[in-house]
């Protein structure tokens, strides 16, 4: 969907609610008073946006290592004619929130999250098999140097400036708080979608047996203990402009990986950043996302960080296709069991 489908107005909103949606009683309103324009036609708007699937959701993101969930990026293979079942079976999973068809020779990328009473490897292995998949590389987070998802609407171009790095570098934090019974609830209602309605954090509220102010408050002790990361929309970047999404792979020396990781977060395209294991047939350790307006945008972004970092073994991994794209849903594991289920025929 190219940008002119947007008025200035439409793309004042979708930079305020992507950056950090407003935890008051009337959020929509805090919003027209911020774009300059009514409360109803906020509303409005972002349910046309909703209709468009250009706002996937509106909800809390919490953090997966301090809520004691592990999580890992695997690449599998399949036969072309299996793919689609394939990744159709694993998006069901809740903890999967990521899933694409990459080219190249793993054809499809996911992302996949679970409690710590849940083997990540065994899952995978398990969910290997009940598709079918012809060939598995985990790669899990080695160092964290950048999260960061962020599309300047107004400019037209990603601006991931600021990112967040968690402390624990891809580890489960011996010093997180406790997870609570109380927390798991707050956790389990703050994920869901906002609705559309002038005072949406109400039924919030009533369902937590607070009041608005105690909710909000809530919120600010999680974003201190950084179990929760910010309260936000998530967009979904083709639609919104962005029609090329690239994984940048890179072979980078492992006693410069601090060094070259670092510099490669400070580019203003890249949204991610992260240090991975190497295999034989996958000699590439940094990971490097970018998200362009095309491919030769994503290109220019290679060579920018190519020659800020001295680094020019890399591929360009395109998304192809997106299976499935949204937050990671904590606490209702229930709802896949994979010893449950049939492999795929």
């Amino acid at each position: 969907m190219p940008f002119d489908e947007f008025d200035s107005i439409d793309r004042k909103i979708m930079n305020t609610i992507q950056a950090a949606f407003p935890l008051v009683a009337e959020p929509y309103r805090a919003i027209a008073e911020t774009v300059g324009t009514s409360e109803q036609d906020v509303i409005d708007r972002i349910d046309a946006l909703r209709k468009k699937n250009v706002v996937r959701q509106i909800g809390a993101i919490f953090d997966t290592r301090k809520l004691k969930y592990q999580s890992m990026l695997v690449a599998m293979r399949f036969p072309e004619e299996k793919l689609d079942q394939a990744a159709r079976f694993l998006n069901r999973h809740p903890g999967i929130s990521h899933n694409y068809e990459r080219d190249g020779f793993f054809n499809l990328w996911f992302t996949i999250a679970v409690p710590p009473d849940r083997s990540l490897e065994g899952e995978v292995e398990k969910l290997g098999k009940l598709t079918g998949a012809e060939s598995t590389r985990l790669l899990p987070t080695i160092k964290f140097f950048k999260i960061g998802v962020n599309f300047d609407m107004v400019k037209g171009k990603s601006s991931a400036t600021k990112g967040y790095r968690p402390d624990d570098q891809g580890v489960t934090s011996d010093t997180s708080p406790d997870i609570t019974p109380d927390v798991i609830e707050y956790v389990k209602v703050m994920q869901e979608d906002l609705a559309s309605i002038p005072r949406p954090f109400d039924s919030h509220a009533e369902q937590l047996g607070m009041t608005v102010d105690q909710l909000f408050a809530r919120a600010a002790e999680l974003v201190e203990q950084k179990l929760m990361r910010r309260y936000s929309a998530v967009l979904h970047h083709r639609r919104a402009g962005f029609s090329s999404n690239a994984m940048i792979v890179w072979k980078v020396p492992e006693e410069q990986s601090e060094e070259i990781g670092t510099i490669m977060a400070q580019h203003p395209a890249v949204t991610h950043c992260y240090q991975r294991p190497t295999y034989e047939d996958w000699p590439y350790s940094h990971f490097t996302m970018v998200h362009g307006t095309s491919d030769e945008e994503c290109e220019r972004f290679g060579n920018e960080i190519a020659e800020a970092t001295g680094m020019d073994e890399r591929q360009l991994v395109y998304s192809l296709r997106e299976y499935k794209k949204t937050r990671v849903r904590y606490f209702v594991e229930d709802e896949f069991i994979v010893d449950k289920l049939l492999p795929i025929n």
